[in-house]
C-alpha cells in the first residue's frame, strides 16, 4: 500500500540506534528512548498561505532530520512503524547522513 499525505505533512520512518551502551550493556526496548532522528519517506503538496497560493514543503523524501521527542502520531502501515507530522515540527536536516541498508 502506498500512503501520500496531505497538506504540510510529512511521513518519517525512525532511525534505529545502537542498542548497546559504549560499555557493552545491552539497552532493552523496553527502557530505550525512542530516536529522535528519521528518513522522510513521503511529504505532502504543502499548505496555503494566508493569501491561498500554495506554499510547498522543504524537506524531500530520502533525507534524514531532526524533530522533536514528542512530535508525530505514530502509525502502522503494511507492518511498519512510521510517524506523521507537520513539516513545522521538524527541527532541521541532517546534511551528508548517507542511507543505511535494511
Amino acid at each position: 500500500m502506498k500512503f501520500r499525505p496531505l497538506g504540510d505533512r510529512v511521513v518519517v520512518r525512525r532511525v534505529k540506534e545502537d542498542q548497546k551502551t559504549a560499555g557493552g550493556i545491552i539497552i532493552p526496548d523496553t527502557v530505550a528512548e525512542k530516536p529522535q532522528e528519521g528518513e522522510v519517506i513521503s511529504v505532502g503538496p504543502g499548505a496555503p498561505d494566508n493569501n491561498g497560493k500554495l506554499v510547498p514543503t522543504t524537506v524531500k523524501a530520502g533525507e534524514f532530520v531532526l524533530f522533536g521527542k514528542w512530535s508525530g502520531t505514530e502509525v502502522k502501515i503494511d507492518g511498519e512503524e512510521l510517524l506523521i507530522m507537520k513539516e513545522s515540527d521538524i527541527m532541521g536536516v541532517l546534511e551528508g547522513r548517507k542511507a543505511s541498508k535494511k
